[in-house]
């Protein structure tokens, strides 16, 4: 792909005729951080349900001096509608060949790291090593490119999973409707994309060619994921690449807009942090500290009651052992970025360095010591 204006689609691509990207590009480029004061958090915190205005208050610099009032309320809410429970997944990377350059990933294309591709024997075999660990839920992952994972070779993937696991997702480059059907009649539940940054002029400069290169092709994903039946689509900014507090107000107003236009579907929601990667251990998240990052998932809980809030490996096992508590109800154990690293002899590279690798038993004897409930998995599959 040549290096086109990033809201040129290429011919393959269809376009969902969405208002959701107009109307978030424009409620954030009119966000103006420090337009809100104490009095402005302290009524956000006095209301039962929040509005856009009370959000971009609680992402306002103003409300760090507020942040144990915050979390206070955010655990509250979190208890009152998702208890003591906490979701387990893991993820598997089927494949790190990519055809896109976005300079923070691992697997960009360039980048001098060791490519691989499980085939069907060796995604059994990594499948039934996680199953035995007591995980019910898993998430698939491939680079950014259809020509070593082709989305036949995903719904396989699919396929095979369903005979492991009760929950199945995909976090892989985005597709057509007509293609997330696929995946869908394969068995995949779920879809979570990354946006990575809402601010289009940056998006443009960190993401140099291939397919993801296409802001509202990407942007308009999970609503294509909807319509072809998932029962649930995942969003997220990677926090540090720009303004992290205009992307974490675009993330969550994303979500926000696209369950209005489809209440039925399951809403989680991520923060990811940058982090180091192979070529570039530099990379880091900047001014998105532990608080800050709190914040974010703070408001995101206030704001959204009723979303999962997933907190990755990326974070280091004292967070994540602290926002279990507050306001995580989804999170990733026994973690593995690299591909076929349960398997003999590890095939290829880390897609980026994870801070907490803790086992799944690990992972469980912490959820005990903080009583809290490990939910392998929320549903029966019937099919």
């Amino acid at each position: 792909m040549s290096k086109k204006d990033i809201f040129e689609y290429e011919s393959y691509m269809c376009d969902v005729q969405s208002l959701i990207l107009a109307q978030v590009l424009d409620i954030v480029a009119g966000y103006n951080e420090q337009s809100y004061n104490a009095e402005s958090v302290r009524r956000a915190l006095a209301k039962e349900s929040l509005n856009i205005e009370d959000l971009q208050a609680l992402l306002s610099p103003v409300a760090e001096g507020f942040l144990e009032e915050i979390a206070l309320k955010a655990r509250h809410r979190t208890k009152q509608h998702f208890g003591d429970n906490v979701a387990l997944f893991t993820p598997l990377y089927l494949s790190n060949h990519c055809e896109s350059k976005c300079v923070y990933c691992g697997f960009q294309k360039g980048n001098a790291i060791m490519r691989a591709k499980l085939n069907e024997a060796e995604i059994h075999k990594e499948m039934q090593a996680i199953a035995e660990s007591g995980l019910q839920e898993i998430l698939l992952l491939t680079g950014e490119g259809r020509a070593h994972a082709s989305v036949e070779y995903i719904a396989t993937a699919c396929k095979i999973a369903r005979q492991y696991f009760k929950v199945v997702g995909v976090e892989v480059y985005v597709m057509n409707q007509s293609e997330y059907e696929v995946l869908h009649n394969a068995g995949c539940d779920f879809v979570t994309i990354y946006q990575e940054t809402y601010n289009p002029i940056k998006y443009q400069r960190i993401h140099i060619f291939g397919e993801k290169r296409v802001f509202p092709f990407r942007f308009n994903a999970q609503e294509r994921a909807i319509k072809a039946g998932m029962r649930g689509v995942g969003f997220g900014a990677l926090l540090g690449i720009d303004d992290f507090r205009k992307d974490a107000l675009a993330t969550a107003l994303h979500a926000y807009l696209l369950q209005k236009a489809y209440p039925h579907a399951e809403i989680s929601l991520s923060a990811p942090r940058l982090r180091p990667i192979l070529g570039n251990r530099k990379i880091g998240p900047k001014d998105v500290t532990e608080s800050r990052l709190l914040q974010v998932l703070c408001a995101y809980r206030l704001f959204l009651p009723f979303a999962n809030i997933i907190v990755s490996s990326r974070e280091r096992a004292g967070f994540r052992d602290h926002i279990t508590t507050i306001v995580a109800t989804k999170i990733s154990a026994g973690v593995s970025v690299g591909i076929g690293e349960r398997l003999d002899e590890k095939k290829g590279d880390d897609q980026f360095e994870i801070s907490d690798s803790r086992s799944v038993d690990e992972i469980l004897a912490m959820l005990k010591a903080s009583k809290l409930q490990p939910v392998m998995s929320d549903s029966v599959y019937v099919g």
